[in-house]
């Protein structure tokens, strides 16, 4: 297949359905129950805007877990860029999708709004540029994301160096998917039959890395892409794993992902990125080697080393729980304040403001409470 409208095509998705009806056999008097974790806010949102939860057989349960990428930063490390964000001379640059993250004294946002110069860029390259074209001022860039987006981080402070910039600096917080993945599994919480893996990480780590899975755990794991037609193949996969008793790493997004996944990509991470010991995530907490910082080649433009910030760590808001909706624990709308207090406009946790966080993603698409034929079945009724 080569055009989108493909891996949305009707016909095909009704085969995939039948076949998943086929080995999922819910109308068994003793049907399994099997549970997929879509590792990525890209899958769950695929999912809820095709309604890809109603067509599954009724013993297959699709939950999310912590691949978004700006759902998982806590709140002291945002308050961290906060305060970077108001120093004197000092241009904060990041992503969009932060600029609302609230952290325990509001949002880059309203940083901006009261006066500190806080900038949105496309790319680290942007606030390359910023600080070549500042010479006075210092940048900051808040580099956040998975193995995806930690390559272009790379290549900018690679650039830097080479021209020689001293007033640019990244505030590195960029993390890996593995450690969480260990941590999800190790959680006396989860009872999963298998995962569905994500797909922009592994075309730059490639599927080696989640052998792990099968070979540790005895969980099968596919690596799905982001079309309704990849998430019902990938589900597919790993029923008939189940059904023939393999337990391995299969690859449905072989169109762009590849076994070593790319060379280039992980040689830059590895000239200028070293593992912490360990670094916090939202609703998991710390967890072992999860977290890149700059190595000391590029000590020179590591923020944490030029700045004497905070680092103070600050609990999640009493009424949140997003750190239970990114392990998969509880759905978006079990949230008591979900859709109420917390919406898109007004977002107490981080998985209401990213683009790929789940509750954004309930919200969007109107899933804001369990369908009425669901609660039937489970009350007997």
């Amino acid at each position: 297949m080569r055009f989108v409208d493909e891996f949305r095509d009707p016909a095909a998705a009704r085969l995939l359905l039948a076949a998943i009806e086929d080995m999922a056999d819910p109308s068994a008097p003793d049907a399994e129950h099997f549970k997929f974790m879509e590792v990525c806010g890209g899958h769950t949102h695929t999912i809820y805007r095709h309604g890809l939860e109603h067509v599954l057989p009724r013993n297959v349960e699709l939950v999310h877990g912590p691949g978004c990428p700006v759902c998982v930063i806590p709140m002291g490390r945002v308050d961290d860029a906060m305060w970077l964000a108001e120093q004197p001379d000092v241009i904060f640059t990041s992503f969009g999708d932060m600029m609302r993250v609230p952290g325990s004294k509001g949002s880059l946002l309203e940083a901006k709004a009261r006066g500190a110069d806080v900038r949105f860029v496309y790319s680290p390259l942007d606030a390359l540029k910023l600080a070549v074209d500042n010479p006075t001022k210092k940048v900051v860039f808040f580099a956040v994301g998975f193995e995806t987006t930690a390559p272009s981080t790379a290549v900018t402070l690679i650039r830097a160096r080479e021209l020689g910039v001293t007033n640019f600096s990244v505030f590195s917080n960029h993390v890996t998917i593995v450690p969480p993945l260990k941590a999800i599994l190790d959680s006396p919480d989860m009872r999963l039959s298998g995962f569905l893996g994500p797909g922009h990480v592994s075309t730059v780590v490639g599927n080696r890395p989640y052998r792990f899975v099968p070979e540790v755990y005895g969980k099968p794991i596919v690596v799905a892409g982001f079309e309704p037609l990849d998430i019902l193949a990938s589900v597919a996969m790993l029923l008939r794993q189940i059904r023939e008793g393999r337990c391995e790493v299969e690859n449905q997004y072989g169109r762009v992902v590849r076994e070593d996944g790319n060379p280039a990509a992980l040689s830059l991470m590895a000239q200028v990125f070293e593992l912490r010991p360990h670094f916090e995530w939202r609703g998991l907490g710390f967890i072992s080697q999860s977290g890149l910082r700059l190595n000391a080649d590029f000590a020179a433009w590591d923020t944490e080393r030029l700045y004497d910030m905070p680092g103070i760590r600050v609990a999640d808001p009493k009424a949140c729980q997003c750190g239970e909706v990114l392990k998969g624990v509880l759905k978006p709308w079990e949230c008591k304040v979900f859709g109420t207090a917390c919406t898109p406009e007004t977002p107490i946790g981080t998985c209401m403001v990213s683009p790929e966080g789940a509750c954004a993603a309930y919200y969007n698409f109107g899933r804001m409470h369990r369908d009425a034929a669901q609660l039937v079945g489970q009350s007997g009724a």
